[in-house]
C-alpha cells in the first residue's frame, strides 16, 4: 500500500441532485473533492442509472428514488447523502447489502417546519387563506365569524421529537396550552403535558399537528375513525408524511363541516416535478391550506442541510466515520497518523473478526488500532496498521467469506 489515499480525492466523483445548496459543493471542494456534479432537478430513471454508474457518492432530496435496481447500477457507489430529514426514498436494506451507508440531516430544518406550523395555526383560526383568495377576487369578506385567537387554545402534538418539541415551545410563547402523545416517554418542554394515548390528545385539542416518521405503524395513523375523534371545530395540520392521513376521510369531514379546517404540506402521492398537477380530494375545500411539501424549504434550512450532510459524507470518505448513518453501524473515528487505515464491511456472522485478524497476522501486519461495530445484518471493522507489513493484505481480507467490501483509506 502506498502512503497516499487508495483512491485520490480529486478522482472521486460526487453527484448532487435536486438543487442541493451550493455550500455542499463548496464544502467538498475545500476538502479536495473537485469532481462534483450538481444538478438543479432530479434525473429521469435512465439518466440516473447512467450517472450512478460512475458515481462514488450521491446526494439527493425527496424526489430521487434509490431502490435495489438503482444500487445495482452503481458499482462504485460508496455512500449516499439524503439532504433532507427523511430517508424513505432510499431502499436502506439494499444499500446496506452493498456496504453503502446512508446519511441524512434529521434536525437541520427543524425550525423551518416549526415556524410553518405556527403560521398555519394562525391562518386556520382566522380563515386567512379563504379571505386572501376572496380579496384577490375583489370580494370583501370582513367578518369575525369562525375567527379565533391562538391564546388559550389547546394544541395537540402527535410525535414529540425535534420538530414537535420546537412547535411546543413556540405555541406556549403564544399563550397556548400544549398536550402531546409519543410512543415513548419524552421530557416536556415548558408546561406541556404528555397524555397516555393518541385518542386522549385528539379528544382534547383544538388544533392537532402531526410530526411522526413514515413506517408501517404510522401508515393511515389518522384514519376515519381517529379523525372523527377530533373535537367539532378542530383543525388538523400534517407536515410529517403523506401516508399518515386518510385524505379521503379528511375531505369528507371537512365537507360535513365537522372540522374548522386543515393545513396539509405532504400528500400520499406527490407530483414528480413542478410541471405536474397535484391531485387530491382536498382541493377546493374551504379553509384548507395546501402547500407543496415546503416545510423545510427555506434558505436557512437548505444551507444547514447542505453543510451537515456534506460534512458526514466527507468524514466517511476521509476517516471511515459513520456517525449519523441510518442503515449502518455507527463509529466515530479520528485519523491515525503514520498508519494505514482499512475498512472491512461484512455480513454479521460468527467468526468474522477472527478471520480478519488471521489475515492480518498472515500479512505480518502490526495492529495499531481496531474498531468493531455491528447491526443485526452488518459488521463494520476499521483497522489501523503499521505501514510496514507483508504484501497481499487487501486480497486476503477480500477473500474472507461474508466480506461485502474492503476499502483502503490511506
Amino acid at each position: 500500500m502506498s502512503d497516499r489515499l487508495s483512491f485520490p480525492k480529486e478522482k472521486i466523483r460526487i453527484l448532487l441532485l435536486e438543487g442541493i445548496h451550493p455550500n455542499a459543493v463548496e464544502a467538498f471542494r475545500r476538502e479536495g473533492y473537485t469532481r462534483v456534479r450538481r444538478e438543479e432537478t432530479a434525473l429521469s430513471p435512465s439518466e440516473l442509472r447512467k450517472a450512478l454508474s460512475s458515481a462514488h457518492m450521491v446526494g439527493i432530496r425527496s424526489r430521487t428514488r434509490l431502490d435495489a435496481e438503482a444500487f445495482a447500477a452503481a458499482p462504485r457507489l460508496m455512500a449516499v447523502g439524503c439532504f433532507c430529514i427523511g430517508t424513505n426514498q432510499v431502499d436502506l436494506e439494499a444499500a446496506a447489502r452493498q456496504g453503502i451507508p446512508v446519511f441524512n440531516a434529521p434536525h437541520s430544518n427543524t425550525r423551518s417546519v416549526a415556524e410553518l406550523v405556527v403560521a398555519e395555526m394562525v391562518m386556520l383560526l382566522r380563515g386567512l387563506g379563504d379571505k386572501n383568495t376572496a380579496a384577490h377576487q375583489g370580494r370583501w369578506t370582513k367578518s369575525s365569524k369562525n375567527s379565533y385567537e391562538l391564546r388559550g387554545k389547546t394544541l395537540g402534538i402527535v410525535g414529540y421529537g425535534h420538530i414537535g418539541s420546537q412547535v411546543s415551545i413556540l405555541a406556549e410563547a403564544l399563550g397556548m396550552r400544549v398536550v402531546y402523545y409519543d410512543i415513548v416517554p419524552k421530557l416536556p418542554m415548558g408546561n406541556a403535558s404528555q397524555l397516555p394515548s393518541l385518542e386522549d390528545v385528539l379528544a382534547r385539542a383544538d388544533i392537532v399537528t402531526l410530526h411522526v416518521p413514515e413506517d408501517p405503524s404510522t401508515r393511515l395513523l389518522m384514519n376515519e375513525e381517529r379523525l372523527r375523534l377530533l373535537r367539532p371545530g378542530a383543525c388538523l395540520i400534517n407536515a410529517s408524511r403523506g401516508s399518515v392521513v386518510d385524505v379521503d376521510a379528511l375531505a369528507e369531514l371537512l365537507r360535513e363541516g365537522r372540522l374548522l379546517g386543515a393545513a396539509i404540506d405532504v400528500f400520499p402521492v406527490e407530483p414528480k416535478s413542478n410541471d405536474e398537477e397535484l391531485v387530491t380530494p382536498l382541493r377546493g375545500l374551504p379553509n384548507v391550506i395546501l402547500t407543496p411539501h415546503i416545510g423545510g424549504s427555506t434558505r436557512e434550512a437548505q444551507f444547514n442541510i447542505g453543510a451537515e450532510v456534506a460534512r458526514k459524507l466527507i468524514q466517511f470518505s476521509d476517516t471511515g466515520s459513520t456517525v449519523g448513518a441510518v442503515n449502518f453501524p455507527n463509529l466515530s473515528l479520528r485519523p491515525n497518523e503514520n498508519s494505514h487505515r482499512l475498512l472491512h464491511i461484512h455480513r454479521n456472522q460468527p467468526g468474522m473478526l477472527g478471520q480478519i485478524n488471521q489475515a492480518l497476522a498472515e500479512a505480518e501486519a502490526n495492529i495499531l488500532g481496531q474498531h468493531l461495530e455491528t447491526t443485526r445484518e452488518l459488521g463494520y471493522v476499521v483497522i489501523d496498521i503499521d505501514r510496514a507489513h507483508g504484501g497481499g493484505l487487501r486480497e486476503r481480507l477480500e477473500a474472507i467469506p461474508g466480506t461485502i467490501r474492503v476499502r483502503v483509506l490511506y
